[in-house]
Parts: C-alpha cells; sequence; structure tokens
C-alpha cells in the first residue's frame, strides 16, 4: 500500500509536455528557500489554490479574480546596484499545473509596479511560470517624479536592468521549485512592456526564444518630443487650432469615414488600411453662416494636417510618425486633448533636463539632441541588428503587432522599426525578415487594445478585433494558435509554424460575457485585409492581401 501510494503521489506530481514536468503543490510553496542566487532575496511565497480569491493590488496594477487555477506566488527583492543600494520587488507565478515555459510580462509608461493583471490575466491560467517586476521603483504610469532630480541609478533600472536581473533570477526560482529547468523561455508586453522586450533581445539575446510585443515605445528619445509636438499643434486650448473632443466625435470622424471607409470593400466604421486613405479635411471647412460647430476653421484644418502628418526636423530629420485616420474618437484621449498628456511634460522634467519647473510651452528642437545624446536608463531599443537573437542556433522569433488607430505611439513607428531590421537583415545577412520577425497592424485598434487609459475613463479600445491574446486585453476568444497570439508564438518556435495572420474577436462592450459583435483576421504586414462578402460579423468573410 506505501508503495502503490508513492507511486500515485509521483503520478500525480508530473504532467506531460513532451517530457515530463515537475508540478507545484502547496507543500512545495510554503517550504520554498531558493539557494545560492546571487543578490536575490525571497520575502514571501504564498500558496493560492484553485478559484480561491486573488485580490492584489499595488500602485500600477492590480488583480480580483476567483478564476485562476492553483499558483504559489513568490516575492523576491533583487538588488540591482549593491554600492548604491538600490533594489527592485520581482514576482515569480507558479502554477501547480506548469507548461514547463517562463513568461515575462512587461510594464506600461513610466510606471513602476508588478503587472499582476498580466501574470494572472495571462501566464498563469496558460500554465507559464509568470515573471514581473516593479522595474525598481513604485509609481503609476504617468508618473515619472521618481527620476530626479538626478536620480540616475533608478531611471537605468527602469530603461533595462531590473526586467534582465528579474529574468534571470525568475528561470532560476522557476527551475529551484519545479526542480527542472525551464525548457523554454518567452516574453509578452506592449507600450513600454513592448520597448522592454525589443531591449532585452537586443543586448541580452539569450533571454528569450519568443517575444510577443505591441505598439513598442522603444524610441523614447524621438517618442517624447513627438508627443510634445503633438500636443502644442492644438494647445492652449483658447487658441484657434484646438480641437474639442465633441469635433472629433462628430465632425471629423464622421467625415473620414465618408471618405475613407469604403476603401476596403465594406463601410463598418473600421480602416483596414489608412496607408490607402488620402484624407481630406478642406471638405470640412467652414462656409459663410454655417454653424462652426459642425466645421472646421482654417487653423483647425492646418492643425490636422500635422497631426495626420510624420514629424520631421527644419532640416528634414525624420522625428516620428503621425496619427492614422480612422481613431478619431480616441485622439482627445491621447495627444491632442486638453489638458496635455502628463507622461511626455515628466519625461523631459526628471529624464532629461532635471528641471521640475519645465513646462511644454518652453519646448525647442534642441532638447531632441540632448534627449538622444543622454538616452536616460539606455531605453532607446532601436538597434536593428537582430542577428544574435534570430540567427542559428538560437533561432528567435518575434511577433509585433499595433493599432492603426493608436492615440499614443503612432503605428508609423512599428512599421519603421520593423523596415530597419528588414533592411538591416537583407544588407548585412542571409536571414529573411519574414523568418523571425512578422508585424501585425490591427485596423481601428487604439493603445494595445486597452479599454481604458489614463487620461479618463471613455472606451478607447477601438472599433476593431481588440482581444487576440496579448496582454492588456481581454481575452482570445480561444487559447489555440489562431486566435491567440502567443500561442502562435510557441508553434512558431517550437513546431516551426510561422503566423500569416490571427483571429481577433471584438466583444460587446469589450467585455466577453456580453457576447461576440464580430471577429476579423489581423494580416501580416504589409498585407491587409479585404472584404470578400458574407457575413461581415465573421472572420470568414475576409481574406488577406
Amino acid at each position: 500500500m506505501v508503495l502503490l501510494a508513492a507511486l500515485a503521489l509521483l503520478a500525480a506530481s508530473t504532467t506531460v509536455l513532451g517530457d515530463a514536468t515537475a508540478r507545484g503543490s502547496e507543500a512545495a510553496c510554503k517550504q520554498f528557500s531558493p539557494s545560492n542566487i546571487q543578490d536575490v532575496a525571497l520575502t514571501a511565497a504564498t500558496y493560492f489554490p484553485a478559484n480561491a480569491r486573488v485580490d492584489i493590488t499595488n500602485v500600477f496594477s492590480s488583480i480580483n479574480t476567483t478564476d485562476l487555477p492553483a499558483f504559489c506566488r513568490v516575492e523576491l527583492k533583487i538588488t540591482t546596484n549593491a554600492t548604491a543600494g538600490s533594489y527592485a520587488i520581482t514576482e515569480v507565478w507558479l502554477p501547480d499545473a506548469w507548461n514547463g515555459r517562463t513568461l515575462t510580462v512587461g510594464n506600461g509608461g513610466l510606471g513602476g509596479g508588478v503587472t499582476v493583471s498580466d501574470l494572472g490575466g495571462v501566464a498563469v491560467p496558460q500554465g507559464f511560470a509568470g515573471i514581473s517586476t516593479n522595474t525598481g521603483h513604485n509609481s503609476t504610469s504617468g508618473d515619472g517624479s521618481w527620476g530626479g532630480p538626478h536620480n540616475d541609478n533608478a531611471i537605468v533600472d527602469w530603461g533595462w536592468r531590473a526586467v534582465h536581473l528579474s529574468v534571470v533570477a525568475g528561470k532560476e526560482i522557476a527551475k529551484q521549485y519545479y526542480r527542472q529547468a525551464p525548457k523554454r523561455s518567452y516574453y509578452a508586453g506592449c507600450s513600454t512592456g513592448g520597448r522592454q522586450g525589443l531591449k532585452e533581445i537586443q543586448i541580452f539575446p539569450d533571454s528569450f526564444d519568443g517575444i510577443v510585443v505591441g505598439s513598442p515605445a522603444n524610441w523614447m528619445s524621438h517618442l517624447q518630443p513627438w508627443s510634445v509636438h503633438m500636443s502644442l499643434n492644438v494647445l492652449p486650448a483658447n487658441s484657434l487650432c484646438f480641437i474639442p473632443q465633441s469635433t472629433w466625435d462628430n465632425v471629423i470622424g464622421p467625415e473620414v469615414m465618408r471618405q475613407c471607409d469604403a476603401l476596403d470593400g465594406l463601410l463598418d466604421g473600421i480602416i483596414n488600411d489608412p496607408r490607402a486613405c488620402s484624407f481630406r479635411p478642406e471638405a470640412l471647412t467652414c462656409t459663410p453662416g454655417q454653424n462652426m460647430s459642425t466645421c472646421l476653421t482654417e487653423d483647425q484644418i492646418g492643425a490636422l494636417h500635422r497631426i495626420f502628418a510624420d514629424y520631421y526636423e527644419a532640416d528634414q530629420t525624420y522625428i516620428f510618425g503621425g496619427y492614422q485616420p480612422g481613431g478619431e474618437k480616441a485622439y482627445a484621449t491621447g495627444l491632442v486633448g486638453n489638458p496635455p498628456f502628463p507622461l511626455p511634460q515628466d519625461w523631459f522634467r526628471f529624464f532629461v533636463l532635471n528641471d521640475t519647473q519645465w513646462t511644454q510651452d518652453e519646448y525647442n528642437a534642441s532638447i531632441i539632441t540632448l534627449g538622444e545624446q543622454l538616452n536616460p536608463g539606455q531605453s532607446d531599443a532601436i538597434t536593428p541588428n537582430l542577428t544574435a537573437f534570430a540567427d542559428a542556433p538560437h533561432n528567435g522569433k518575434v511577433l509585433h503587432y499595433v493599432g492603426w488607430a493608436d492615440q499614443l505611439i503612432s503605428p508609423g513607428n512599428s512599421v519603421h522599426y520593423y523596415e530597419t531590421v528588414h533592411a538591416f537583415a537583407r544588407a548585412n545577412t542571409s536571414l529573411a525578415v519574414d523568418d523571425f520577425y512578422r508585424l501585425f497592424p490591427v485596423p481601428g485598434m487604439n493603445h494595445c487594445g486597452v479599454r481604458r487609459m489614463l487620461r479618463s475613463n471613455a472606451d478607447v479600445g477601438g472599433q476593431a478585433a481588440n482581444a487576440f491574446g496579448a496582454v492588456m486585453q481581454p481575452q482570445p476568444l480561444s487559447h489555440d494558435a489562431e486566435h491567440n497570439i502567443l500561442a502562435a508564438l510557441l508553434r512558431w518556435v517550437e513546431d516551426g509554424v510561422a503566423p500569416s495572420a490571427i483571429v481577433g474577436v471584438k466583444y460587446k462592450n469589450d467585455v466577453p460575457s456580453d457576447g461576440v459583435a464580430f471577429t476579423r483576421p489581423i494580416c501580416k504586414y504589409p498585407s491587409t485585409v479585404r472584404f470578400r462578402g458574407g457575413d461581415p460579423s465573421s472572420a470568414k468573410s475576409f481574406f488577406c492581401a
């Protein structure tokens, strides 16, 4: 009987994923004491049984659910610079039913806090050992005050160091907990999280086997000047150029759709390829005697042209892309509303200029050069050479997505970085970009596909199939590789099957329990989705071309 019980216990402690993979347990969690991990201290290990209440909140992220499988929450304090006494808070969530892989999830904005929402929303439910860090400080995503004055050490932690040390520590924690090394390591993040993923593979190419990155803030030295430039196109609010939210919603948005919506073969409120839309705001010019709330002044039309244009300096140096037609309802919640979006001002105050009184009215082009030279925290992640990550024997993969209607980071930035990688690979290697890096622009989707943003409680997910398994999103329709971009990445890395499209879903009110509004394929760049006929709410009625 003792032998039979022992065999039963052994069988219950493993799950088959090609190789036998150890399981976690309440006893293992309570007894866990990692050893010999330099500069890493365990601060807590808490076991959550299946369907227990998981209610965790920090200044950056929160989760409150009873839907999770059993897992062990391991909390760590990682010394990032012993001389300076700096440290990062990191958590590793270890599911009992482990799939043998780690998944590191990123952060957002300038924020500091373990991203518990994605550890519980993405990693643990799919069997990953999830890793996340507060990046060395605690703050909301729009608060950069922790970076000054001259807090360079904390900025470096945020820029790259805390994530890297957390990845190294998290893998070792998983190895010691399960008594088996992870067989694969993955990453998922959007915005700053996208930047973090690209930065890691650029400087530590062996950290991950594959990454999913969304709308990356990877060119901070250009993104933040562009953000201020966009704001100054319309502010102050009493200027002749200012465009109120109601004008975006009721005047500009409908005219954009009138001019451009039918170009893809279907009138559905979504512009599938805004590059094909030559929007002419002059059609909205006020005529004598017209109600001014139904048209645009010449100053507003000039502002619109600048908003939709790429940003070049006087010497024709490219700085950043512009907004694209199709996201008008969200644009005033982003960079062209009132008051100014807070993050860029904090970036310059605390990261670049160390001047807490600086306001965006003092902006001039010289601070672009200064920001490039300082590159605070080495945060720019614009290296086009991904050879060490992508080439044999590592063979790493990148899946990159961006909303064509992104209101915080121009989708042009994603296209620009993809094309620099493409050009470098073609000119300097034998690699074809399609073999390691694929970009998926999402028609109609706002920043990262999330429903709520910093500025307001407005719905800003976009009229888009904005749920496809990425972070910060509602759950995908299915966790298979057709509907879940993370599953598609695993299939590409582990089975060699690369995705050419992902099927996204738009839920009614962006709430899965409210039902499906429509499904739509998200096509691999540079192709775009086309309507072939049939039911416009079904992805089967569309194709990529």
